[in-house]
């Protein structure tokens, strides 16, 4: 499908340069690695989500154009590497997401959490947002992560129920659901976010039901974007949803009370998450 008028990128100066730095760590982006189309914008602040525990993952989700096969070991040395980018880059806030990685005991939690604890050690006052997968629903390896403090800790539903099956066939609805949920009551307090993409073939009434589950888990933020198509191998785009309609779920999702909720088209769950944290995220655009 062509692409609509309302979805344009545009070129941005500054992409080679935080390229280089992120090579010359040896580190790995889902911005890159996920084709998202707001790199341009991110990469030239500059800014980055970081993807540790390796590019290849343990499931085959339809949207995602992450390698799906048997990964390598994991890098002691990632952490470390991931505090000093961000410290060349003069970040103050950090987002780390990662792979699935259901070949480990722990889903790679641990990792997550060393990530996370490295970065306050060596970057004073700096916060930072997990995005994390579901740990196929392991409850200590949550509190493995939320043991490192994360200030934002950030599990994407992705799509409504219906649609799992065909989005993410290795995925579970409730489990993703008690996750967030979970994450409330484990640890200290922090706040909490999730995501959904549109256009896949879901109705408006069921988003605004997954928008009220996301609620009720005690979820602080949401982001809802459009789904782009990333490669031939994943599932083509259903829809194009027009930007009025992303208004519309805006102003639904207000009603709920979220803190913060980002919905347009182009958002992505992790680009401006320094600004919705802050709470600059409301009902402007994300």
């Amino acid at each position: 499908m062509r692409l609509p008028d309302w979805i344009r990128t545009k070129s941005f100066t500054g992409l080679h340069n935080t390229k280089q730095l992120l090579r010359g760590y040896r580190l790995l982006t889902v911005c890159e690695e996920a084709r998202c189309p707001n790199i341009g914008i991110c990469f030239s602040k500059p800014t980055a989500t970081f993807m540790i525990l390796g590019s290849r993952c343990t499931r085959n989700c339809g949207f995602c154009s992450v390698e799906a096969r048997s990964p390598l070991p994991c890098d002691d040395e990632e952490p470390q590497r991931v505090a000093m980018a961000a410290h060349d880059m003069g970040l103050k806030y950090v987002v780390i997401t990662s792979v699935t990685r259901d070949d480990l005991p722990d889903g790679g939690a641990t990792q997550f959490a060393r990530t996370v604890s490295v970065l306050k050690e060596n970057l004073p006052g700096v916060r930072v947002e997990v995005l994390t997968p579901d740990f196929k629903g392991d409850g200590a390896a949550l509190t493995i992560v939320l043991s490192s403090a994360p200030d934002v800790f950030s599990h994407n539903m992705e799509t409504v129920p219906a649609l799992y099956p065909m989005v993410r066939p290795q995925a579970d609805y409730e489990r993703s659901l008690r996750v967030l949920r979970n994450a409330k009551l484990v640890g200290p307090p922090l706040r909490t976010k999730s995501g959904l993409m549109v256009g896949l073939g879901e109705t408006f009434d069921e988003v605004v039901s997954v928008m009220k589950d996301i609620r009720s888990a005690g979820c602080d933020f949401l982001t809802i974007g459009q789904y782009l198509r990333p490669s031939r191998r994943n599932l083509p785009v259903a829809e194009y949803i027009r930007p009025e309609v992303f208004d519309r779920y805006r102003e639904v999702a207000l009603t709920m009370d979220f803190k913060g909720v980002a919905s347009s088209p182009l958002v992505r769950s992790s680009m401006n998450a320094e600004e919705m944290f802050r709470g600059r995220i409301r009902k402007e655009e994300g």
